[in-house]
């Protein structure tokens, strides 16, 4: 399929694109983690010839979705394709459903690392069945797209099927990196990076207190679970405490993993969206960047927790906007300091577009939401030879249940201690709903 576009041109990254840029290159082999699968459905009875014209669309109106990029003597720069050709397969789904094709599909193509200097940063098959397509299969680089641009696309995607114009986008990620160049800007950085270097110089220099122990085989895990109690529980409590329902998430999350380390303080990387201009909130690109929660347990109860959890994740957001070329000259001037870096492998990131489960089962006022565990599910969902996390806490974008992931070192970790973890954010969310649950 051959696409155009109204402008080509080469620039400098976006700090959200220099983010993820140091991430690819850090993966190694393993940077098909980076990769984000996703299906958009063929709403009604359209023919491949009207498919392909609306994916043309999608691609000549997003400029991200046309880019490649490439490092130079002066440093890596995008480049956009003013004209080009997406290869897309044709796949008949069979025996299975059109959607569940797509999903394996897209998994499937999102294992194969992307070379960046060359292939355009999508991938894309056509599922039809009795030869009508049905779904598209995608696989993006996250240096073109986040799981906010996934959600716009999705929303563009159902227009272009109803017939509806799309404009080109009225903001790009060159506009953005131009942007980025400019005092007030580069004065928010340095703020950011203020506030970090605070933190940096007196927390923990490891995640773990414990040493590494002898890895499984695949060593880095992901650890899945599925509850719609949990996604219940933190309705509620997020109502009764007037906070988001992420901020109840991390506050779970970073009271099960001080519980494990023995510690009362949880320091843990927040993956921030950095969507807060207007101007971005509609770009189809990559613009989240990392913010900095410390968080010192109160040790009286979760409710308390949850509060302190709030307050100090709304810092790390104000300070999660910055160039990451900066940000890492200060961490390596702290490792100097300080004999090596404090090392920040863990994370939390709530890839939910809304903070919000929109197809959750109706709940009674009163149901008792502890008789739901029972059917909560639990499974391996991945494993990579090696990754840079050692606890990767993931809400997962399912609109019908909570979705709780957690990636792990299985050198630090136990596949059983990570299941553990995961049940027991479940179930502080859910005793909290009727007690008073102590925190350490």
């Amino acid at each position: 399929m051959t696409f155009g576009g109204q402008r080509d041109g080469e620039g400098t990254l976006t700090w959200g694109q220099r983010l993820m840029w140091r991430a690819v290159h850090l993966m190694g082999d393993s940077q098909s983690f980076l990769n984000c699968p996703w299906v958009l459905p063929v709403y009604g009875r359209r023919d491949l010839a009207a498919v392909l014209e609306a994916l043309r669309v999608l691609l000549e109106r997003h400029e991200s979705l046309r880019t490649t990029f490439a490092d130079t003597p002066d440093g890596p720069v995008q480049r956009v394709a003013g004209r080009g050709e997406l290869t897309v397969e044709l796949v008949e789904a069979g025996q299975e459903r059109a959607l569940a094709a797509a999903e394996r599909l897209a998994g499937e193509m999102s294992r194969t690392v992307f070379a960046h200097e060359h292939d355009l940063p999508l991938r894309c098959a056509i599922v039809t069945a009795d030869g009508r397509p049905k779904a598209l299969a995608f696989a993006f680089s996250h240096l073109a797209v986040d799981f906010q641009a996934l959600g716009l696309l999705s929303a563009r995607w159902r227009g272009l099927l109803r017939g509806e114009d799309l404009p080109a986008d009225a903001w790009t990620p060159m506009d953005q990196a131009e942007l980025e160049r400019t005092e007030p800007y580069l004065a928010r950085s340095a703020r950011s990076v203020r506030h970090w270097r605070s933190v940096l110089e007196e927390v923990p220099l490891e995640v773990f207190d414990h040493p590494p122990g002898e890895p499984e085989d695949p060593r880095f895990i992901e650890v899945g679970m599925e509850s719609v109690a949990l996604a219940g529980a933190a309705v509620r409590l997020a109502e009764r405490w007037t906070i988001s329902t992420t901020s109840v998430l991390i506050a779970a999350c970073a009271t099960v993993l001080a519980r494990v380390n023995g510690r009362r303080r949880a320091v843990m990387q927040l993956v921030h969206s950095n969507r807060r201009d207007p101007r971005t909130e509609s770009m189809v690109a990559t613009v989240g960047q990392d913010g900095l929660l410390v968080l010192d347990l109160p040790g009286t109860d979760f409710a308390d927790t949850a509060q302190a959890a709030h307050r100090s994740a709304l810092m790390a957001y104000r300070n999660a906007h910055y160039d990451p070329y900066a940000m890492q000259a200060m961490r390596e001037e702290i490792g100097r300091r300080r004999g090596r870096e404090p090392d920040l492998d863990a994370f939390f990131n709530d890839r939910r577009g809304g903070g919000s489960w929109p197809s959750l089962p109706r709940l009674a006022p009163g149901e008792d939401l502890a008789a739901l565990t029972g059917k909560t599910h639990t499974y391996v969902t991945n494993a990579w030879p090696g990754v840079r996390f050692k606890v990767f806490f993931t809400v997962g974008t399912a609109p019908d249940t909570g979705q709780l992931s957690l990636i792990i070192d299985t050198a630090y970790l136990s596949r059983e201690t990570a299941r553990e973890m995961l049940l027991g954010v479940e179930s502080l969310l859910v005793r909290s709903l009727t007690e008073a649950v102590a925190c350490p």
